[in-house]
């Protein structure tokens, strides 16, 4: 059979498979618009359940168009007017390791893979580890610029465009610096003394060009990164959590090139690299197949089948829509009830008030029991916030100490994972006492929402263990945890007649159907950090997720925030743009972070937002009801309505917010005037505070104050 033929037949056919030399290539049209492929060699011996899929049948009508190289097994796949959008050039599976290689034209941007702390958006040629850990969500999830997405489907550590060179640094003979710092930590807060030391390498490049870099602390989280090359500063980031690596595309001339690093004590720093070259990779260590799903259209078009395929998203409930106050922590009901008294007194809208950790007290880590001393009545402190119309969120944790009440329980039965407090969600027995002790304890007292806080588990607990009574490797199952915790909460609430919302640290694809929203977990508060939590954010929803926020006016903050003008410029800014964001939430360590803390004009510029996100609720109700029904986007990268402006997909920090609103985030320190680029739009934008109206396709200067955003309307 010619190859022209071959092409004929797999156009017509709903599945089918090719053998080659070595495996077996099989597509499955799974949607009007979606192709599953795998790539297998030898029998399939995936013993795992598909945890990602809630349609897993095949359609009548499929508009790709596929065409097959029978020998190479190029796939070449074609939207319904024969125009090209994707082509994988290799599928590989050797020990083990799958590997795929798609094309990528250098005109190509490609956005998502979740939520990474690397300040990219548009991630072509870009070096990531996909791996879960505290402020990194790793969703296997790409959108690319040119017409179609792709879903990795593997559970475990996927590596996005892996380079094949590396060069180890070494440490610098000499005495390091040392520093002590407050961190949180899964026991509480605590003091650590941190030590810094240099470490040095040479490395040499062939050729002169852009190179991917990811550096590798070499622990399981890092506390800072930091890389020199030939006296230029060229990673740069500081947090008491930080991912284990990090991210960059550098130019580099052909030659040898000088690498310092100044890292924390105990790193083991490895750099990766690699010339960029017009290809996207993905690459799994641990797997049984070549396996993802290739979507073809608009933005709109690949996530909305997405979400078909992967579970569509519950409708937010409209309390979740307006301000969520948080901060790190609430030691007493008392405090609960005066704070939200102060609100509701000073006229100042809020919707849900957050119980951070430790009310548990005395009964120990997540035992699901209040501690009365403190919370002498959890029933009655629900009903007096419900009576202000204000709902109660709680954290609730995957770990539980062994010995408490509910942990002894679990010790028992043999219900955690391995020499970890993390209970083993892949064990069904252990999920459903989880969910029996949830039910019992927490549910008869009135709580509205859930905070399911460190699902990654936290620092990876899961490399080097077993699962489900020794079933399967953490390696096999490495970066699914999430999805399985929050499924838990999730079904058992909808079982027991509550309409869930939840917000979680961390996330995998599928997660959407849970309820559950995103945020940025334990992040700083520096400008350059707040820019990042944009870019990550917009990461998030490229990758299919419609719920996310972060900790406005950050984590960690300084210790003297209620009276650094510097620190509540900053602050401002973070709560400004929060406005915007699917939630709205601000939140602190050791903070008492309500309004009236930061002085009276600051108070004043924070009621204003809080009564601006309380304008927005039936724009926000409108949207939300279409990301349930439509597999709508809210926070929308520029991808989404601008494809064909080259500009606007170059811009990191702008974003449409719902079909109508432009977002301008202004972060720099200091400025009466900012720059924004209105996409090419026939019928141009208006400031929405001036009035004034602007053509599209141009940049715009427009004067701002430390009270306001630019925001421009869609017109």
């Amino acid at each position: 059979m010619n190859n022209k033929n071959l092409i004929l037949i797999v156009a017509l056919m709903m599945f089918f498979a090719i053998k080659a030399e070595a495996g077996v290539l099989t597509i499955k049209k799974v949607a009007h618009n979606a192709v599953r492929i795998i790539y297998q060699e030898g029998e399939d011996s995936n013993n795992l359940p598909d945890w990602l899929y809630v349609k897993h049948g095949e359609v009548d009508n499929c508009d790709v168009q596929i065409e097959v190289d029978n020998v190479s097994q190029k796939v070449t796949l074609k939207d319904k007017n024969g125009i090209t959008r994707f082509q994988a050039t290799r599928h590989e599976l050797q020990n083990g390791c799958a590997t795929l290689t798609i094309q990528s034209p250098q005109d190509e941007c490609l956005y998502g893979l979740g939520q990474f702390q690397d300040g990219y958006s548009n991630v072509r040629g870009l070096s990531r580890r996909l791996t879960q850990v505290n402020t990194q969500i790793s969703l296997p999830m790409l959108l690319s610029s040119k017409g179609y997405g792709i879903l990795w489907n593997n559970y475990g550590l996927t590596d996005f465009n892996p380079c094949q060179q590396s060069v180890t640094l070494t440490k610098r003979e000499g005495k390091s610096s040392q520093e002590v710092v407050n961190i949180t930590t899964t026991e509480g807060g605590r003091q650590e003394i941190r030590e810094r030391n240099i470490y040095e390498a040479t490395f040499e490049v062939a050729e002169s060009g852009d190179y991917s870099l990811l550096l590798d602390v070499g622990q399981k989280m890092a506390r800072r990164h930091n890389l020199t090359i030939d006296d230029e500063t060229v990673i740069e980031m500081q947090n008491l959590w930080l991912p284990p690596t990090a991210s960059k595309i550098v130019h580099l001339e052909a030659g040898c090139h000088q690498l310092t690093a100044e890292l924390a004590k105990g790193d083991v720093p490895v750099l990766y690299y690699n010339k960029v070259e017009n290809q996207t990779v993905f690459r799994s260590p641990v797997a049984q197949a070549v396996d993802y799903t290739v979507f073809l259209g608009s933005a709109d078009e690949v996530i909305a089948t997405y979400r078909e395929l992967t579970g569509k998203a519950p409708v937010m409930p409209d309390w979740a829509l307006g301000y969520i106050h948080c901060r790190e922590r609430f030691h007493s009901s008392q405090e609960i009830l005066e704070t939200a008294n102060r609100f509701k007194s000073e006229g100042m809208p809020i919707d849900v008030i957050v119980q951070d950790w430790q009310y548990w007290g005395k009964y120990g880590w997540n035992s699901m029991q209040f501690d009365e001393q403190f919370y002498p009545d959890p029933k009655a402190l629900t009903d007096s916030l419900h009576q202000m119309d204000i709902r109660l969120m709680v954290s609730v944790w995957s770990k539980i100490d062994k010995s408490s009440e509910v942990g002894k329980q679990m010790e028992r039965d043999s219900y955690y994972i391995p020499e970890t407090d993390w209970i083993d969600f892949f064990n069904p027995e252990a999920a459903t006492a989880y969910w029996k002790n949830f039910k019992e304890r927490l549910l008869p007292l009135g709580i509205d929402a859930w905070w399911q806080d460190a699902t990654e588990p936290e620092n990876d607990d899961l490399v080097g263990r077993r699962v489900n009574n020794g079933k399967w490797t953490g390696e096999q199952v490495r970066n699914v945890y999430p999805l399985l915790v929050n499924k838990t909460v999730y079904e058992g609430l909808v079982e027991a007649g509550k309409k869930p919302m939840i917000l979680t640290r961390c996330g995998f694809p599928g997660i959407q159907r849970y309820g559950s929203a995103l945020w940025s977990g334990d992040v700083g508060n520096d400008w350059e950090t707040f820019r990042r939590q944009i870019t990550a954010g917009l990461g998030v929803q490229a990758a299919g997720h419609p719920w996310w926020t972060y900790d406005a006016g950050g984590f960690f903050r300084p210790q003297n925030q209620y009276t650094d003008s510097a620190y509540i410029e900053r602050m401002l800014r973070w709560i400004e743009t929060s406005v915007y964001l699917p939630l709205m939430r601000v939140h602190g360590y050791m903070s008492n972070t309500e309004p009236w803390n930061y002085g009276p004009e600051a108070q004043q510029i924070i009621t204003d937002c809080l009564k601006e996100r309380e304008q927005l609720r039936p724009y926000l109700k409108a949207c939300a009801e279409r990301i349930s029904t439509e597999g709508y986007t809210l926070m929308r990268p520029l991808v989404f309505d601008f494809a064909d402006d080259p500009e606007a997909l170059q811009q990191k920090y702008e974003y449409m917010f719902g079909p109508e609103l432009l977002i301008s985030p202004v972060t720099e320190p200091g400025v009466k005037e900012w720059n924004t680029y209105l996409p090419k739009n026939k019928g141009g934008w208006k400031d929405q505070r001036t009035g004034l109206v602007y053509e599209g396709g141009q940049t715009v200067t427009t004067p701002v104050d430390k009270a306001h955003i630019p925001v421009f309307v869609r017109l």
